[in-house]
This record gives structure tokens, C-alpha cells and sequence, in this order.
């Protein structure tokens, strides 16, 4: 058996018991206190240099070798969803309305796990082991938060590395691909302006509510008709309300949206042809559509030489069959903003097990992954970073 995946499963009940600690104690984004508290106490006990406060609730701990060599940051992040949880677990959430729906609660405790064991190695290291503990990566943008703190520096990475455990894979496979693997997303809003008026009088008015109909059908044939077949992208309306009476044509509607896309010339393509669309096709009926389009994180792109490293380090610690490659969601992660100055590699760790009724998709109520993927995480992170520094 691989040494590092010995020494995780060694660890089995510290990774449960801090998982399942996290779990029932949830803490949503920039309100990571306890969790970012037991991270702190844990890193200091095992001698590593420790910064807390870092983008409001993070925590920086820093391992230096015995020699000197390249910088290995490794992110994990800490906070949960506001959602009430309905597994029936016996270590369930016990704050109503706020549930780790994601796995984060095992990401911090794979942190812990990777902490304790690569802190045994220190005196054979040449170079530096930097461990990241970021607060509100769901929709927070924590990684922006902590980089303007200093997460960056002091020392700078030359690496870095992250994991999620991932229920749309099975138990004991490890996803890792080169390239894009996580979109950019940008959330839009629009308001669409008409003219209000009586609703069996319609020709005394500008009706908006019409206007955004047209414009949600046409928005469809954004990534349809102007994105190549090879490339992806998705544009999707998530809430339209206008109006508060059977009789009556509002003046305005509000709409808002995501647009998620990998490559930036599709991007640049898909920003465009939205506005357009909608402002169009709101001029076509009267209406004027006033549009704002927010970005939120860039696309998460894998260093081709770091992913190369990292699937080493899964085969070493898996054998090569259970090692994949091709996995990619629309899905978006505050980690693109690390990984844009620093070359890095985000995989995905394998956590569906329907034996035990584990596999609920993500940011579910019924959320729940088999705790031995932490214990694959762990192994595989500290194979990659003794590729590195060992």
C-alpha cells in the first residue's frame, strides 16, 4: 500500500471525528469563527507558523523545511450552505437552516489530516508547505478576500493544489484533467421598463411582462446560434417577478440570470449577444431593458504541469485504473482567483457510495458523502506535495 495512504487511513477516526464535529457545528461564509478557531489551535500545536484573520475568517499556516525549495499552497475551504438538512445523520447540522451541503466539513478535516502528517516530514522537506483555510467560497468570493489580506504572500506559492469531494463520481475514483474544469460565471440582472396601465386596457400601455417572455425565449439561442458546437456555455434565467395584481400591467419587470462559460472567447461572444437580445428585443415591444452584468469568478483552468504531478500522485496512491480524466461542471469556485497567479491543479475526489443510500447531488438537503474519500483526498494531496518538497 501507498505510504501516505497507510498513514491517512491510520488517521480514519480523527478525519470522522472532525469531520462529523464540522458538520454538526455549520458556519456560513465570513462566519466561519469556531471552525476557523479549531483549524488555528490544531495548526499551532504542530509547530506551524500561523496567521488567522486572513479575508475576515481565514487561516494561513505555514511549514518550512529543512532546506530551502518551492512553495506548495494547499486550499481548503470552510463554509456551508443556509440550507436545513434532511439526512437523518446521527451527526446532523443542529443549527436549523445552515447545513455543509458541499462537503466542506471534509475538506477542513482533510486539511487537519494533511497538516498533522506532513508536519512528520518536515526535517527531510526542501522548501515550504503553505496550507490555506479560505471562509465563503460559496458565493463570498473568499479566495478575493484572502489574497488582499496577503494569502499570497509570505511566502509566495509556487503551486497550488485543491480537492472537492464529489458525489457525481463513485467512491475510490479520482478525476483529474488538464485544461478548464470549472466555468466563469457572471450573475446579470435586468429591469425591464414599460408603461403600466389597466389590464383589460393593454393598448393604453407598454406591457414589460410580454417584453421579458419574448426575451427569455430569446435569449435560448444565445449559446444555440453564436457558440461554436465545440465549445459550451450556459446562460440561464433564474427569477422573473413583475407585478402584484390580476388587472393590472406593472411597469417593470425584474429578471436576473447566470451566464457560465470556459474559454474567453466564448465569453466575450456570449456578454455580447446577451446584452443585445435583451435590449433588442425589449426596443422591439416598446420596452427599454436596463442590464447589468456582474462577474463573480473566472474560470477554473488546471496547469498542464501541475495536473501532470497531481496524476502521478493519484496513481501512486490508486493504481492508474481508477484515475480519470474529462471531468467538468458549469459549476464555478472562488479557487480560479489563486489559480490565476499561481499554476495550479483542482480534482475531484470521488464520494458517491449507494450502498449506503450515499450520492445526493450538491447543495442538496439529503447531502452526504462516504467518509472514506477523505481518507483518498488526504493521500493523494500528501503524494503530490512529497513529489514536490521530498
Amino acid at each position: 500500500m501507498n505510504e501516505f495512504l497507510a498513514a491517512a487511513k491510520d488517521r480514519r477516526e480523527k478525519l470522522v471525528v472532525w469531520r462529523r464535529d464540522f458538520h454538526r457545528h455549520p458556519e456560513l461564509g465570513y462566519a466561519e469563527e469556531r471552525t476557523a478557531g479549531i483549524v488555528a489551535a490544531h495548526l499551532e500545536q504542530l509547530g506551524y507558523r500561523v496567521r488567522t484573520g486572513v479575508g475576515r475568517t481565514g487561516v494561513v499556516g505555514v511549514l518550512e523545511g529543512a532546506r530551502p525549495g518551492p512553495v506548495v499552497m494547499v486550499r481548503f475551504d470552510m463554509d456551508a450552505l443556509p440550507i436545513t438538512e434532511e439526512t437523518g445523520a446521527e451527526y446532523a447540522s443542529t443549527i436549523p437552516g445552515r447545513m455543509h451541503a458541499c462537503g466542506h466539513d471534509g475538506h477542513v478535516a482533510m486539511g487537519m489530516g494533511l497538516a498533522e502528517l506532513l508536519a512528520l516530514y518536515q526535517d527531510r522537506m526542501s522548501g515550504t508547505v503553505k496550507l490555506i483555510f479560505q471562509p465563503a467560497e460559496e458565493g463570498g468570493n473568499g479566495a478575493e478576500a484572502m489574497i488582499r489580506d496577503g494569502a499570497l504572500e509570505d511566502p509566495r506559492p509556487d503551486v497550488f493544489l485543491a480537492a472537492h469531494i464529489w458525489t457525481d463520481r463513485p467512491l475510490g475514483s479520482v478525476d483529474i484533467t488538464p485544461g478548464p474544469v470549472m466555468a466563469a460565471a457572471e450573475r446579470w440582472t435586468c429591469t425591464v421598463h414599460g408603461q403600466g396601465g389597466h389590464g383589460a386596457l393593454p393598448h393604453q400601455t407598454v406591457d414589460p411582462i410580454v417584453a421579458a417572455a419574448y426575451m427569455v425565449t430569446a435569449l435560448q439561442t444565445v449559446v444555440s446560434r453564436n457558440v461554436s458546437p465545440l465549445e459550451t456555455a450556459v446562460v440561464t434565467v433564474g427569477a422573473i417577478h413583475g407585478g402584484d395584481a390580476f388587472n393590472v400591467i406593472p411597469a417593470q419587470v425584474e429578471m436576473t440570470g447566470t451566464i457560465r462559460t470556459y474559454e474567453p472567447s466564448a465569453r466575450e461572444v456570449v456578454l455580447r449577444r446577451v446584452r443585445e437580445v435583451m435590449e433588442g428585443v425589449a426596443a422591439a415591444c416598446g420596452a427599454r431593458a436596463e442590464l447589468e452584468i456582474t462577474p463573480l469568478t473566472p474560470a477554473v483552468i488546471n496547469d498542464y504541469a501541475v495536473t501532470s504531478v497531481v496524476r502521478r500522485a493519484a496513481e501512486a496512491v490508486l493504481g492508474p485504473e481508477r484515475v480519470t480524466s474529462g471531468e467538468r461542471t458549469m459549476g464555478s469556485e472562488d479557487a480560479a482567483f489563486f489559480m490565476r497567479q499561481v499554476p495550479g491543479c483542482y480534482f475531484f475526489i470521488g464520494a458517491a457510495n449507494p450502498a449506503k443510500g450515499l450520492g445526493a447531488p450538491h447543495h442538496n438537503p439529503r447531502f452526504d458523502f462516504d467518509e472514506e474519500a477523505m481518507e483518498v483526498g488526504l493521500a493523494i494531496l500528501a503524494q503530490a506535495v512529497a513529489f514536490y518538497l521530498l
